[in-house]
């Protein structure tokens, strides 16, 4: 199974799409039961996820690979080491494990600051006592590959791919990272729930983009494709090791199950966009 689950409505208000807000605690058991019986072994966290790690700390994870991510290092930071270690010792006791597969950069460009090659050696060196098996970088776009990856080795990366924001592909880098062993999980595969959501519930800050919606609403109708089906049919058959995935219940994750199409399905190149303001959740203005 190809699927994470992704955990920021664990501890968050997360996503265009999320009618319901934070999820329960009760109801994050539920999610975890789910995926352990749809044969989904690893979640997606990190420290900046409101309170996502102690609610999965709480509900026992222990039998799932665990990605998190480490929070940008502050400012007035003067010891980098130390805060870092701090910092995902306080992220292991919130999950309640004492190792977990990877830790990513959540802000990796801080690789290149004054401070990045301390950044680095000290998570090498938590690394190596077993703290984590996987270093990785969560990166926005394919030029921070390009900034990063000549000057450090990293053993993941975790980066956007949808129907609309293919620049993972387009731009070569896919290929690149699997031709040199490094393991690839797409995210935002619905892009924060926008691909998912009927016409009259995007949004108006989405029509600037009718044209390119309006294909996507006729290509679906033509394909006869839930919006779930064309969604997986590309990301889930992408050439990427995993694609995660987040919900607001059990009986969601359920239906993304259901929706993996057997085979990979080809979308119209016109969906696709390099448009910041569209593929960037970061910068849209709800």
């Amino acid at each position: 199974m190809k699927l994470a689950l992704g955990t920021a409505q664990f501890g968050l208000d997360y996503g265009i799409a999320n009618k319901e807000g934070q999820i329960s605690s009760s109801e994050a058991k539920k999610i975890l039961q789910r995926a352990k019986n749809s044969g989904i072994n690893m979640l997606d966290t990190a420290a900046v996820y409101g309170t996502s790690e102690r609610v999965l700390g709480q509900a026992g994870v222990e039998e799932f690979e665990i990605v998190t991510k480490l929070p940008p290092v502050p400012s007035h930071a003067n010891d980098i080491s130390g805060w870092v270690e701090e910092t995902i010792a306080q992220s292991l006791q919130n999950l309640g494990v004492s190792t977990v597969y990877a830790v990513l950069l959540h802000r990796p460009l801080q690789l290149m600051d004054s401070g990045g090659e301390e950044l680095y050696s000290v998570l090498q060196d938590l690394r190596a006592k077993g703290w984590f098996q996987k270093f990785g970088l969560s990166v926005y776009e394919p030029s921070e590959l390009e900034l990063i990856l000549p000057h450090f080795r990293v053993d993941l990366i975790q980066a956007p791919l949808n129907l609309i924001d293919r620049r993972l592909i387009s731009s070569g880098w896919l290929q690149h990272l699997s031709d040199n062993g490094i393991e690839v999980h797409a995210r935002s595969a619905f892009l924060q729930g926008a691909l998912l959501m009927q016409p009259k519930e995007r949004p108006q800050y989405f029509k600037a983009w009718s044209d390119s919606f309006d294909h996507y609403d006729q290509w679906l109708k033509t394909e006869k494709l839930s919006p779930l089906e064309a969604c997986l049919g590309f990301a889930y058959h992408s050439p990427v090791d995993r694609v995660i995935v987040g919900v607001d219940s059990s009986a969601q994750l359920e239906a993304i199950v259901k929706a993996i199409p057997d085979r990979p399905l080809t979308p119209p190149k016109e969906l696709e966009s390099s448009e910041p303001n569209l593929i960037n959740p970061g910068n849209w203005n709800l």
